[in-house]
Order: C-alpha cells, then structure tokens, then sequence
C-alpha cells in the first residue's frame, strides 16, 4: 500500500501510515517525508521498534546527522554509536544513562545556542512510564502569522542570545559557571524571526526562554518584549500534544516548533534514542 499522511493535530502534525522504516525507502517516499517535515512540522511513526543502526539509518533520509550536543555529565552516552544521543532518567551502577532527568523540559528548540543549529530531530521510544512524558509542540509558523503587526515590527531584525551553559530542564553543562547578568549568557546569538530559504515563511525563533536576552535592549525592555513573545507563541492554538507510546518514532522540525516535555515519575524508566540532521545556516 502507498504511504498515507493523517492530520493529528490542527496546525501541525500528521501520522505516517504503510511505512516500514525498518525496510529501504523508496526514492518517491523520501521526498514525500521530506515535504511532509517541512509543511507538517511533525511526522508519527508507531509500532516499528528500531535497533541503533536502524535508527541511524533512517534518520539519514531527512539528511546527514549532526552529532548530539555537549551533555551535563561531558562524555559519550552511547560508546557504539555516538551519533546518536540518549535521553533518559534512568541511572545504572550509580551513573545516568542519559540526558534530562523525569522532571519537566521547558519549551525550547534543540541547540540553537551554535551558531548553525539542527534542521530536525529524530526521537525513538525505547521504554516509557506508564503516565507522564508527554511532549508538546508549538507551530512558530503559525505563531509569528498570528502577531500584530507592531510586533512583526518590532521583532525584525532583532537578534537573542540562546544559552548554551543550561539544557532544557535546567541543568548546568559541564565546564560552564552561573551566570547572573543574563547579558552575559553564553551562547549563539539568532534573530527573533527566521525565514525558511525555500518558501519564503517567517517564524519566531526562540530558543529557551531562561537567561535569554535581545541584544541591544535595555534589560527590562528585553524581558518584557521576551515575555510577550513567549506567552504569545505557547498558546494553545498553536500547539499539538503527543502521547508516547512504545516503539513511537517522531521526527520535528527543529527550526520551525518549539516543544517542552512533561514530568513523570521518577521511579519508573523512560529510555529513548534520538538523532539529529544538520541544519543550514539560519537566515533573517
């Protein structure tokens, strides 16, 4: 049966149907996933479980994998195949196996504090608590479209720091010290509007919202401009919640959504593999 893409959610999302990804891919269904993860934003696959390798080589039909980023604890998380990274609470012989923790994950896009951050991600659910977990996504297409057009304004040409010495549930990264004065955050600096090179659409361009600041703002014009947007692009006509399921696979597109994950239990194991595919440079 030909491939078959079903809308899930209102402003993005769709669930990919009669695909193995587990099995080549045919030409014609690459770039149907392709035009999917650019209009879509966010591609379900459910019940295929991947190994390692299969993971990685399906994550190379969205293109070529960029390696995870620096995690708190400064080394590989997987020996055997380091591009993929593990996010994970669980701790085995007094170590944690991965990244995050079962706390909350605030809103956020993947590694935009460098300076040419990951087109997409690539997320695979190995085991999951019985509750709790969920991930949330935000369509930033729809977000800026949605704002006035002062802010469209205002916004243009104005460029954040995205801090790379937190991840996204709050922890400091290995080799970098407490910052107090949020104008000195480390990290890349981006513009608050991104346009896709091939269409033409703008979208906000976020990041994180903790330790983040507009250059060249007075601090509280900053923060209030940064708590507008936020609280302007987090609602909830934009978002999609997916509930996680084992052997779920979701692929987003990290330039275009922001997403936040919910808190779980900490007793119980929530084990997932993820990859992610270079991006181009950003363009204002």
């Amino acid at each position: 049966m030909a491939l078959q893409i079903h809308p899930v959610g209102d402003t993005l999302g769709v669930e990919i149907r009669n695909l193995d990804p587990c099995q080549p891919i045919t030409r014609r269904d690459q770039e149907t996933l392709n035009t999917a993860l650019k209009n879509d934003l966010v591609l379900i696959l459910r019940g295929f479980p991947l190994t390692d390798p299969e993971l990685i080589h399906f994550s190379r039909v969205f293109g070529e994998l960029d390696p995870p980023g620096p995690n708190p604890y400064g080394e590989t998380l997987l020996a055997d195949y380091p591009e993929l990274n593990v996010i994970s609470n669980v701790i085995e012989n007094g170590r944690p196996i991965g990244n995050l923790g079962a706390g909350e994950a605030v809103w956020h896009a993947d590694l935009t504090y460098v300076d040419q951050p990951p087109k997409a991600a690539v997320l695979h659910a190995l085991e999951l608590p019985h509750s709790g977990g969920n991930t949330y996504f935000a369509n930033m297409y729809a977000a800026y479209d949605a704002l006035d057009d002062h802010l469209k304004g205002r916004v243009q040409g104005l460029c954040a720091i995205h801090d790379a010495a937190h991840n996204s549930a709050g922890m400091r990264r290995k080799g970098y010290g407490e910052i107090k004065d949020v104008r000195q955050t480390p990290g890349a600096r981006q513009p608050l509007v991104r346009t896709d090179p091939d269409t033409g659409r703008k979208a906000l361009f976020l990041g994180r919202r903790p330790h983040s600041y507009i250059l060249g703002l007075d601090l509280q014009d900053s923060e209030r401009l940064l708590d507008q947007l936020w609280a302007h692009a987090t609602q909830r006509q934009f978002t999609f919640t997916h509930e996680w399921r084992v052997a779920d696979t979701l692929i987003w597109n990290n330039l275009s959504v922001l997403h936040r994950r919910d808190a779980f239990d900490g007793s119980a194991r929530r084990i997932m593999h993820r990859a992610q595919i270079r991006g181009d440079a950003v363009i204002l």
